[in-house]
């Protein structure tokens, strides 16, 4: 009779454990949630807020409806001109550091001894700071005194003017970014080539395939939502460079606004030119416009995946 008794206990103690379960699980995840809400919704919807106001922080904000977005698309050429930049800067950097991260984590990606030491020495530019870096690089671009000058020299070829004159410039930056985002882009490859299986690529050796085509036919397309994942983070990256640009060429935007990117057109509207409302419009454009960009490109990724 106890026993009888007993047995509907079991599913209450069960339930019971699982709502206590549920109650620390929304213990651990609250205050994650409240960090998000102060830190990123609460900032993101008074920039939208922003955006339809005028505002110069010392007076009150005054409401001026669509005005920063069409001074923006028909008022404001240097829109534009950021606009051709950052587009050049992104294709410029966008594909080199895919392809250069493919050849670095396969590179990487290989069974010999002492590969541990290279790879941490690829990884050191990831823990450096972007504006130590970029001043380093400012020395190094030095028309009189800069290394790669020197290095020219050498093989009988004149200065270049690499910070000075527009277009140098502008490539100057995009080396720059290259040379920073190239180990978090192996980083993330070499982790999705480890988990190729090794069965397929021992079954592609026997065939007769060589590493080179072992890498294009088996790799490659096992690690596609990895490449998928890099482009991404990638065009972010390029569309929203600012410490790079500012610190090679000064918040200007280089020689003839060779390096006049989004990053630096933000940053002059709201901290020199004190107009808070139009950089905010500007800001949302901005993320309108990747929004868009990271949509397509994952469009994309699930028509190849199909």
């Amino acid at each position: 009779m106890t026993a009888v008794q007993d047995r509907p206990r079991a599913p209450r103690r069960q339930s019971a454990l699982i709502r206590m379960k549920a109650m620390a699980g929304r213990r651990f995840i609250v205050p994650n949630l409240l960090a998000v809400l102060i830190f990123m919704l609460i900032p993101l919807l008074f920039s939208l807020y922003l955006s339809f106001q005028q505002w110069d922080l010392f007076h009150a904000p005054r409401f001026v409806g669509v005005s920063n977005y069409r001074r923006l698309f028909t008022g404001d050429p240097m829109f534009y001109i950021a606009l051709v930049n950052t587009v050049i800067f992104t294709i410029a950097t966008v594909v080199p550091t895919i392809v250069i991260s493919l050849a670095v984590a396969a590179a990487l990606n290989a069974k010999i001894r002492g590969i541990g030491i290279f790879r941490s020495i690829m990884f050191l530019p990831l823990v450096s700071s972007v504006a130590a870096m970029a001043v380093v690089w400012n020395y190094m671009f030095d028309p009189d005194t800069g290394v790669l000058n020197d290095v020219l020299h050498w093989f009988g070829i004149g200065a270049v003017p690499w910070l000075t004159e527009p277009h140098w410039a502008l490539a100057s930056l995009c080396v720059v970014s290259i040379w920073k985002s190239v180990p978090f882009a192996a980083a993330v490859l070499l982790a999705a080539m480890q988990g190729v299986p090794e069965d397929l690529h021992e079954a592609a050796r026997i065939d007769g395939a060589g590493g080179f085509r072992r890498f294009i036919a088996i790799t490659v397309p096992l690690i596609r939502p990895a490449i998928g994942f890099v482009f991404v983070i990638s065009i972010i990256n390029s569309f929203q460079a600012f410490d790079q640009a500012y610190v090679l060429t000064g918040g200007g935007g280089g020689p003839e606004s060779g390096t006049y990117v989004f990053g630096i057109m933000l940053f002059q509207n709201a901290f020199q030119f004190d107009d808070l409302g139009y950089a905010s419009a500007l800001a949302w454009v901005l993320f309108a416009i990747l929004l868009v960009l990271t949509y397509l490109q994952l469009r994309m990724g699930r028509k190849d995946e199909r």
